[in-house]
């Protein structure tokens, strides 16, 4: 029987914003695989194709892309085959926009868990990550693989050195998504508008980066604006790295990975503050 002097309180004052529980969060990995595995099987669980959506999804968008701005438009992809050109640009944009639409209703599509249960809130947008690594990382095979149909068919294109980045790219897609969705998602338990303005918006921006055409034929007056969209020196070195063709600067580089630093500094600290107290307004 526990008497009244074995009772132990201890009071800690307010954490700061900045405060992640990185430590507290590692405790938790049990419940991190978890997520990532119920959001696997909830996604594909009725469907009849399942998994094989990873494959479907590019694999059509690919085609339309190959008709319509290959084709009719007949924009240039630098001499590479039409369908590897595409796909390096749609795995890496897919991989940044899913984590960044799935983020930002993190706080909305879990409320009833969030207000009943304690355990660190990050890993909730964590967990979006690794789940859609799961998919990059079949998109990416799929990749590799045209990659080698097209290679064994003549094909001129040759990975290059640049293809060392690939975790760094990697990071750079997750960390923008992430940070870009804890914003989106802690400024939606007040404005709910934001989560419909999102889903449309964000393949819209798409247009904004080199995913449908190179770097050197994009409009002269927009080329700053593509040029210093954070997503544009990702896929231009993920094409250099891995197609050989692609324009590369350290200087874009450099800055891309500054301002996902910020923007996910600001995604923690916006992330940490509505946490506390999103319960009452969601």
């Amino acid at each position: 029987m526990m008497h009244e002097s074995d009772k132990h309180w201890e009071i800690k004052p307010e954490s700061s914003l900045l405060d992640v529980k990185i430590k507290e969060t590692l405790e938790y990995r049990d419940l991190l695989w978890l997520l990532v595995r119920r959001d696997f099987i909830s996604f594909y669980k009725q469907t009849v194709l399942g998994p094989i959506w990873f494959f479907i999804q590019p694999i059509f968008t690919v085609v339309m892309y190959s008709l319509i701005f290959g084709g009719v438009a007949g924009i240039s992809t630098d001499n590479l085959p039409k369908p590897l050109f595409y796909l390096a640009g749609i795995i890496t944009w897919n991989y940044f926009s899913d984590c960044l639409i799935k983020t930002s209703t993190v706080f909305r599509d879990n409320a009833i868990i969030f207000g009943k249960v304690y355990f660190p809130r990050l890993i909730m947008p964590v967990s979006i990550i690794f789940s859609n690594l799961i998919r990059f990382g079949v998109q990416l095979l799929l990749f590799l693989l045209m990659m080698l149909y097209y290679h064994l068919q003549g094909a001129h294109f040759h990975p290059t050195v640049f293809i060392l980045l690939f975790p760094l790219l990697l990071l750079l897609m997750a960390s923008l998504g992430l940070g870009l969705g804890m914003i989106v998602s802690a400024l939606t338990t007040k404005y709910r508008d934001l989560a419909f303005i999102v889903s449309f918006g964000v393949p819209l921006l798409m247009y904004s980066t080199t995913v449908v055409y190179p770097l050197s034929v994009a409009p002269k007056q927009f080329l700053g604006v593509i040029k210093y969209n954070p997503m544009t020196p990702i896929i231009e070195t993920f094409r250099l790295g891995f197609l050989g063709t692609g324009s590369f600067s350290w200087h874009l580089l450099i800055y891309s990975a500054t301002v996902t630093f910020l923007i996910l500094l600001g995604g923690i600290i916006i992330f940490n503050k509505v946490q506390k107290s999103f319960v009452d307004t969601v």
